[in-house]
């Protein structure tokens, strides 16, 4: 690695904030949940480190591994861990580090320039939540080590041998008394780390599986970096040209990255990060680039006389219809906000991303006039699609305020005007309809029922998609509007319930209404208003004692509870039950199951659904025969 970048990385550099024992009690405040999610969380927090090493220019390979006991050990050849003693504690540098919340080389500038960790809580939360941690530091030709358990020091740091090699090893066993699962998913842990791997180029991140039956490795290394990641999100598109567009650009503390390539799909897919971290929710080098790119094409096409003095200007929704863009951008301080803290506040990166985008795509668009050409044309075409569609979008306007003479006829509507208290079922099929219109409570459960299957969006625009009546009456139900005009604030219910048959038909109907959802709504899902019912699939009766499975396994651990020799119906549709049954399984809030819809990658969420239901063949066949084993559930 590089001398001249070589900073001071000693205990000085190591700021101190508060203690430990917070973690413990509430670790959702530390890792959002003690679900999966916050599971794998704890891996990332440890490989977030090594990244800010490699970032520092010290470190070029990081390696995770899964163990046979599930315990996860995480590598890297940085500078190690510093092991001196911390002037602030008198311990040793390493155990404040892994004992002291707040306490590590992201604070006061002194450590990392940049940095990746989203709070600066890191391993010492890692260590608390863990049955226990092995810290193995190598530095300074010698080899030291310290066990913690559930966040304790079990001895103080040892010195254990002597090396050539610098790094840091972090061995740990998730704690079963947190987590409602310490089982890690390896294909969750590839994602995150092959994305990366894909943001920080250069960089070789190993992953291995040593668990009987699912050994496994992957090395995840991209010189083009962030262009190998657009070539990989458009792997099963047709791409409108072939090089992807890229440029990188240092101003003062920042770092700019951006690589772009068009599609023939009519969704944009943006994805942008700052210092690694997935801003789901955007921010302010989002509205940089997005400005950037609605002011450059414009002025090339007026410029050009693909546009005429009559004309209006495309929207920044026309140029952006089909583009699959990776934006990342490095700062040295940056400012997280939003719901999910997902969102960059930098207000100073929006005019350092316009600028140099508009620099970028100015040049590109003189030295490449057919590719101009083809994105101009895709864009102009969407211009007049999007022109129909906000004519057919009127037919979905309400007059008033949730007035009745503007919901759709076929809606069933609940009296609870209070949109968090309110529910509306989505139902295939009449028969089901009228089970559920009748079974429900009036109160606060709204049916809107779907006649067969609903259009592909995948494969339509907007225009095409509004003149589809089941569509006009789901967006008019919902009350928040289509497209650019998409108010979460207007949301009629709180709660939109996908109640199909537990059957092929009723899996692909439940794929169309998540592509739907996902491509033209996709805040729905994204703050948890998507929901699978979960109807059974067996009623069980032996004289007067009645009780219903969920799954095949469930059935027959009742007919063993119930003693055998029971009458046993299997349910082909929601229609065979008769409206008290149906209520008393699927619909009343104190029985029913419900699966909420999530998307916890919104790139992994694209990828599915262009397989799924895009024009390609062959992804499809592949997709179905690699995951036919695994699927308990066909959703994301």
């Amino acid at each position: 690695m590089e001398n001249n970048r070589i900073q001071e990385y000693g205990a000085e550099q190591i700021q101190v904030l508060e203690g430990l024992d917070p973690v413990r009690k509430r670790p959702g405040m530390y890792i959002g949940t003690t679900g999966p999610r916050g599971l794998h969380h704890l891996v990332y927090e440890v490989v977030d480190n090594s990244i800010d090493e490699a970032l520092g220019g010290y470190c070029d390979t990081i390696t995770v591994i899964i163990h046979k006991d599930n315990s996860i050990e995480v590598s890297d050849n940085g500078r190690g861990i510093p092991v001196g003693v911390h002037p602030q504690t008198g311990k040793s540098t390493l155990e404040t580090v892994l004992t002291v919340l707040h306490a590590g080389g992201k604070f006061g500038g002194g450590g990392y320039k940049v940095s990746g960790g989203l709070h600066g809580v890191g391993v010492s939360v890692v260590n608390a939540l863990s049955l226990f941690l092995e810290a193995t530091i190598r530095t300074d030709g010698k080899v030291y080590k310290q066990r913690f358990e559930r966040g304790n020091p079990t001895s103080d740091i040892k010195e254990v041998g002597e090396t050539n090699e610098s790094g840091t090893t972090i061995l740990f066993k998730p704690d079963e008394e947190i987590f409602e699962d310490t089982i890690f998913k390896y294909e969750t842990l590839e994602y995150r780390l092959r994305e990366l791997a894909f943001l920080n180029k250069a960089i070789k991140i190993v992953l291995n599986d040593k668990r009987e039956g699912k050994e496994k490795e992957d090395i995840f290394y991209y010189e083009g970096g962030i262009q190998e990641f657009v070539n990989h999100l458009n792997k099963n598109k047709d791409i409108l040209h072939k090089k992807v567009m890229y440029f990188e650009k240092e101003l003062e503390e920042n770092t700019v990255e951006i690589a772009m390539q068009y599609t023939d799909s009519y969704s944009e897919n943006i994805f942008t990060f700052a210092n690694n971290i997935n801003t789901h929710e955007g921010g302010f080098h989002l509205s940089g680039f997005r400005s950037a790119m609605t002011r450059v094409f414009n002025d090339y096409a007026r410029k050009n006389g693909i546009l005429k003095e009559k004309d209006d200007n495309l929207s920044g929704e026309d140029i952006r219809e089909g583009l699959t863009a990776i934006i990342s951008v490095k700062l040295t301080e940056p400012q997280f906000e939003g719901q999910t803290k997902t969102k960059l506040g930098n207000s100073e990166i929006r005019g350092v991303v316009e600028s140099s985008t508009s620099e970028y795509l100015e040049v590109f668009l003189e030295e490449n006039p057919s590719e101009a050409k083809v994105i101009l044309d895709k864009a102009l075409r969407s211009q007049r699609a999007r022109i129909a569609a906000r004519k057919a979008r009127d037919l979905t306007r309400r007059k008033g305020a949730l007035e009745s003479t503007s919901l759709p006829g076929k809606l069933a509507d609940c009296s609870e005007k209070d949109p968090a208290l309110s529910e509306v079922y989505i139902v295939e099929g009449n028969s089901a309809g009228g089970s559920a219109k009748q079974g429900r409570d009036r109160n606060t459960q709204a049916i809107l029922p779907l006649r067969g299957k609903i259009l592909n969006v995948e494969k339509a625009r907007l225009d095409r998609m509004l003149g589809s009546a089941e569509i006009r009456a789901m967006i008019t139900a919902f009350g928040t509007g289509i497209g650019e005009e998409f108010d979460i604030e207007k949301l009629r219910y709180h709660k939109i319930v996908i109640m199909t048959d537990a059957d092929v038909d009723g899996a692909h109907i439940r794929t169309l209404l998540l592509t739907f959802f996902f491509r033209y709504m996709k805040p729905l899902i994204e703050q948890g208003y998507v929901f699978i019912a979960q109807p059974p699939l067996y009623k069980l009766k032996k004289g007067k004692a009645i009780r219903y499975a969920y799954s095949d396994e469930e059935m027959k651990k009742e007919i063993a509870d119930m003693g055998g020799n029971v009458d046993l119906q299997r349910y082909k549709g929601l229609g065979e039950m008769n409206p008290e049954q149906l209520w008393e399984t699927t619909m009343s809030p104190e029985t029913r199951t419900f699966l909420e819809v999530t998307i916890d990658d919104a790139a992994k969420a694209d990828n599915i659904f262009t397989t799924l239901m895009g024009d390609k063949v062959e992804p499809r066949r592949e997709f179905i025969q690699k995951n036919s084993k695994y699927v308990t559930n066909l959703d994301i």
